[in-house]
C-alpha cells in the first residue's frame, strides 16, 4: 500500500467504489493498489428527501393532488413534518434514471427540487406562544377586556355562515382544548373533546369543518366516503430512497396534536369507521 488517501464525491442515491488507487505512486509502478474504506476519514452531509403534495383545496375538481420530489440538505433538514404546509423555494433539477430502467426511458427523467428555502405557514401553540407579537397582544386584549369572549371568538369563525352560534362556540373550545388531567389512581383524562355535526344537507357542516381545519395551526380535512380505515391511520409501504418497508401516517397521524375533520362519517365503511 501506498498510503495515499483517496476522496471519492458521492452525488447520486447509488454509488460504485473505486477498485484501483488513483495516487502517482501506484500509476508509475502500474500497480492496482487496496483500498480500504475509512468512514473516520469520510464526511458526510445531512439529507432528507420529503414528498410534497397539493393542497386538497387547491385540487381542480375531479383530479388527484400532485406531489414533488423534495431534497433538503444540512440545516435544511427536520424542519417540517407529515403534515406540515409548507412553501419551499429551490432549484428545479432533474434526475435521470439508472440502470435499465434508464436504457429504457431514454431522454426521460424524473424531476426534483433541491430546497434553498422552507418557510412554515402554520406554526404550532408552541411557537406562537413564544413569539412576540403586537398586533396579536392587541387583540387579545381587546377580547379579555369584552364581557363575552367566548362569543366575541365564535363570531370569528366562518363570518360568512349565518347563525349557528352554539356550535361555533362548541368548535371554538374544541379549537382552544385545556389541559390533560391525571386523576389520583393513574387515570389520564385528555382535555381535547370531540364534536360530531348532525344536522340536514345544505346548513353548512362541510363549510364548518372546513374553516376549522383551516385556522388551525394543524388541521386535516378528508372525507369519510373516500376514505378507508388504512388511509385514516397508516399503512406499510415500502421507501424509494431506500427500499425498506415503512410505516405512512394516514390523516389521523398527520394531524396528531392537532384536528381532524372527517366530513360524511356515516357513509364510512362499518369496519373502517371501527378502526379509528
Amino acid at each position: 500500500s501506498c498510503g495515499c488517501e483517496v476522496f471519492q464525491e458521492v452525488k447520486s442515491k447509488q454509488f460504485l467504489p473505486l477498485d484501483s488507487c488513483v495516487s502517482p505512486q501506484c500509476k508509475l509502478r502500474k500497480s492496482r493498489g487496496r483500498l480500504h474504506r475509512q468512514t473516520r476519514g469520510s464526511k458526510f452531509l445531512k439529507f432528507q428527501e420529503v414528498k410534497l403534495q397539493e393542497l386538497s383545496d387547491q385540487v381542480p375538481m375531479g383530479d388527484i393532488p400532485r406531489s414533488l420530489t423534495i431534497h433538503c440538505y444540512e440545516d435544511l433538514t427536520r424542519i417540517t413534518n407529515p403534515g406540515d404546509i409548507v412553501h419551499i423555494s429551490g432549484v428545479f433539477l432533474p434526475s435521470p434514471y439508472t440502470g435499465w430502467r434508464a436504457y429504457r426511458a431514454g431522454l426521460l427523467a424524473d424531476t426534483l427540487i433541491e430546497a434553498q428555502c422552507i418557510d412554515l405557514q402554520k406554526q404550532n401553540y408552541s411557537i406562537l406562544a413564544n413569539s412576540k407579537n403586537i398586533d396579536y397582544e392587541n387583540q387579545i386584549d381587546e377580547i379579555r377586556a369584552s364581557n363575552d369572549s367566548l362569543g366575541v371568538l365564535a363570531s370569528k369563525v366562518a363570518p360568512e355562515i349565518y347563525g349557528h352560534d352554539d356550535v361555533k362556540r362548541a368548535l371554538i373550545l374544541q379549537l382552544v382544548g385545556a389541559p390533560s388531567h391525571i386523576t389520583d389512581d393513574g387515570m389520564g383524562i385528555r382535555g381535547d373533546v370531540h364534536i360530531c355535526l348532525m344536522g340536514d344537507p345544505g346548513v353548512a357542516k362541510s363549510q364548518l369543518l372546513k374553516y376549522v381545519s383551516k385556522i388551525s395551526p394543524r388541521g386535516v380535512y378528508t372525507t369519510g366516503r373516500g376514505s378507508s380505515g388504512v388511509g385514516l391511520t397508516a399503512s406499510i409501504v415500502r421507501d424509494s430512497l431506500t427500499k425498506e418497508l415503512i410505516l405512512e401516517g394516514g390523516a389521523l397521524v398527520l394531524a396528531d396534536n392537532g384536528i381532524c375533520c372527517i366530513d360524511e362519517f356515516d357513509k364510512m365503511d362499518e369496519n373502517d369507521r371501527t378502526a379509528i
